[in-house]
């Protein structure tokens, strides 16, 4: 086969990472994948990984008919048999480049918290969790499958690439304390909460013991969150808070980190390095990753609901706490993890459960494609028309459909709202 995945961007984050390594490990199964986009940070990965780059026009607003119209050229000129689209605009482009008469099977990969409605269900859907799956089952889409986020075991493992003593030197990460560690993408959308929560957290436990906290990322949050670790530092000492800003290579902080702080992806990866990790959700959830949680996290991801906003200090608090000052007990939960991403999460696994969607999405047509696009366009208008009140209003959300998750939904209809 031959496969087009075009990521909704290729600058550094979990869901076009995952496309670019997953990509590659079809590609060692003896398929042809290529990737599209716009040229970002991940560029260089693709290249190391040895992937073909075919660079997408701007696209404008989304979906882009430029863009529809080139996928539809090279679809033609390649004779791809897959396009595959992560997140909503590239799924939409390639729909749309059917339409401009180019003959391909469409993929879709959603690695958000909750699943636009408007992707049409003749789309095959791939996600990362049960739950999210359920929920689509639910709805009425019976053409989804779950892969979990797979992690790139050879790339995500501590050796002499990752320049842990180098970082180590150029961030002042002397090891006489503790590293907390969080590789983040700093949104208002998801993070923000939990990364402000554990600045003010670290900031007070620094007091009592030898901790610090390394946070590495970037974003449209980021002056909350330098204000906030400056006050702290300010108040707790210098090197309470460490801000590296956002890392081309992030391995060597997933390397030096004690105790990781995380969701999604990011959190897969630690586990990799063999770091014990506390999964932040939203609404003050923090929870350690433990063979009494872990069915949890199987079920609605690397990820959670807490209480209340007002709890989140407190819990995370409590679980650093129980490791802080147990090394054995980070030792045996690290050990834990990293047998569980081996066994479960290898991107070997992944690319078989991906090449299955594809050979099924070529051998299976849609039916009444036409009638299920029509359906999902007038969604799509739907959810436009929503979007410009809120902005008007000025309460849109830079990243809708994180900022609405699944699980948030069925745990207000458990708590009975």
């Amino acid at each position: 086969m031959r496969v087009l995945v075009y990521p909704h961007d290729l600058n550094m984050g979990g869901s076009q990472t995952n496309a670019i390594e997953l990509a590659a490990a079809v590609s060692e199964l003896g398929h042809e994948c290529i990737i599209y986009g716009r040229r970002g940070t991940l560029c260089a990965r693709v290249h190391e990984l040895g992937l073909r780059f075919i660079e997408a026009p701007e696209p404008g607003r989304r979906p882009s008919p430029r863009v529809a119209n080139d996928l539809a050229r090279l679809v033609k000129d390649l004779n791809v048999d897959i396009v595959h689209g992560y997140e909503w605009p590239p799924v939409l482009d390639a729909v749309l480049a059917m339409r401009n008469g180019a003959a391909a099977a469409v993929v879709a990969t959603v690695m958000s918290m909750s699943v636009p409605p408007f992707i049409p269900r003749s789309v095959p859907l791939v996600v990362g969790t049960a739950e999210i799956a359920a929920a689509e089952f639910a709805a009425g889409r019976n053409r989804t499958a779950v892969i979990e986020p797979p992690v790139d075991l050879r790339f995500n493992a501590i050796g002499p690439a990752t320049g842990v003593e180098t970082f180590r030197s150029r961030f002042g990460l002397q090891q006489d304390r503790l590293n907390v560690v969080a590789v983040t993408r700093f949104s208002r959308e998801l993070k923000l909460e939990g990364t402000l929560a554990a600045i003010d957290v670290i900031g007070r436990l620094a007091a009592t013991a030898p901790v610090r906290l390394v946070l590495v990322g970037d974003g449209p949050a980021r002056a909350e969150i330098y204000s906030r670790a400056d006050a702290v530092n300010r108040r707790a000492g210098d090197g309470t808070i460490v801000l590296t800003g956002q890392l081309d290579d992030p391995r060597p902080a997933y390397a030096v980190a004690d105790i990781f702080l995380g969701m999604g992806g990011s959190a897969l990866r630690a586990l990799a390095f063999g770091t014990p990790l506390i999964v932040q959700g939203e609404r003050g959830f923090w929870k350690t990753l433990t063979p009494h949680s872990l069915d949890q996290f199987l079920w609605s991801g690397w990820y959670g609901i807490g209480g209340g906003r007002a709890g989140g200090p407190a819990a995370l608090d409590r679980e650093l706490r129980g490791l802080i000052g147990d090394a054995e007990r980070r030792g045996s939960l690290a050990q834990f993890g990293l047998q569980l991403v081996r066994e479960r999460f290898s991107l070997t696994r992944a690319a078989e459960l991906q090449t299955r969607v594809y050979r099924q999405a070529i051998s299976s047509p849609a039916r009444h494609a036409m009638i299920s696009e029509a359906a999902a366009l007038f969604r799509y208008g739907a959810y436009y028309a929503r979007k410009r009140v809120r902005r008007a209003m000025g309460t849109e959300a830079t990243d809708d459909f994180n900022a609405r998750p699944v699980a948030a939904r069925n745990k207000r209809v458990s708590d009975g709202q």
